[in-house]
């Protein structure tokens, strides 16, 4: 099964985060729920400057996203008429093309940094479950070159008008976003981490990942679920006042505790995709947290041994529903 391709399901989106070489991030998110009634699809560009911080964002609701593929071909499109398209190939390459009169983005990937050398998703097995909600990773750092053309109004260096990036590349589908959420990205050159879980089921559940060469340590369930807030293996600290979150967690031979935190006034709102359409306002995510990770490997005693200690610095962190207070309302709270 290609989880990158489009699914036939209640929702699916696409979601590509752009580095640029100014240190500027393109969040990019072509997101569908074909049978609502309000709002089903969704085109969100988002170009987060930092230094100071601000974000050109337009959230576009197209008349329609055309999801093109086949059983015989690994190639597919979504293809938004008027708009542009998102083009995956059989080669784990993806071109993209968002233009309109007011700005214009291009892009094509030319390599792939693939979830793990065991599993190609984050979930395993678990992705072939009837989940209220899928994760995907397809690339974890993919090359790429690209063209920025933004309005005047916009200061854009001119190492981001067009050049070289590197890009993260996952996808989200089945039945809605959960009623909350957390999210975090990093990546510097081959060390990085991916996390994301919540509330699902009646659970809290995560699905994370840590890269350091040739070091991958993935976590997934059962060893990442909490029920009514209990687990002997994992335990969470959600703190949006703070814009904080921490998270402990253990397996049978390794132990990792994370925390990741942004500062106030980083962050920029959100829609999600849910049965009756997609919500405005409902997440919240900072390009500019701090991610502090400890790495513990279990002895033949018994015990745990400290074994890496490894931080990133303008690392992505979201938090989603009943983490983000101000999900829902029109205010959009940075």
């Amino acid at each position: 099964m290609d989880h990158w391709r489009p699914h036939n399901a209640v929702f699916e989106g696409h979601y590509a985060k752009f580095l640029l070489p100014s240190g500027a991030s393109i969040a990019l998110i072509v997101s569908t729920v074909p049978e609502a009634p309000t709002k089903p699809h969704m085109v969100s560009f988002n170009y987060v400057r930092r230094n100071p911080f601000e974000v050109f964002q337009r959230e576009i609701w197209v008349e329609k996203i055309e999801r093109i593929w086949s059983k015989s071909s690994k190639d597919f499109e979504l293809r938004i008429p008027g708009l542009g398209y998102w083009k995956g190939y059989a080669d784990a390459t993806n071109e993209y093309l968002i233009e309109n009169e007011e700005f214009s983005f291009r892009a094509r990937t030319s390599s792939q940094t693939p979830w793990s050398t065991r599993n190609n998703t984050p979930e395993g097995l678990l992705v072939h479950l009837p989940l209220p909600l899928h994760w995907h990773v397809h690339s974890l750092s993919s090359e790429t070159t690209f063209s920025l053309n933004l309005p005047s109004s916009v200061a854009t260096p001119k190492s981001d008008i067009n050049g070289l990036a590197t890009v993260h590349e996952e996808k989200n589908w089945a039945h809605s976003f959960p009623k909350a959420h957390i999210w975090i990205q990093a990546r510097e050159g081959k060390r990085g981490f991916s996390c994301a879980g919540g509330k699902i089921l009646g659970m809290d559940a995560f699905l994370l990942g840590y890269r350091n060469g040739h070091m991958e340590i993935d976590f997934k369930p059962p060893f990442t679920v909490q029920v009514y807030g209990f687990s002997p293996f994992i335990s969470t600290t959600v703190d949006w006042p703070n814009r904080s979150f921490s998270l402990n967690v253990q397996s049978i031979s390794h132990k990792l505790h994370i925390v990741a935190k942004a500062p106030l006034g980083t962050f920029f709102s959100l829609s999600s995709p849910f049965p009756e359409g997609h919500r405005e306002n409902y997440l919240a995510q900072s390009f500019e947290a701090s991610l502090d990770i400890q790495v513990y490997e279990r002895l033949w005693t018994g015990g745990w041994k400290h074994s890496q200690s490894d931080r990133f610095e303008n690392a992505a962190l979201e938090f989603g529903g009943a983490f983000y207070p101000p999900a829902g309302t029109e205010k959009r709270s940075h």
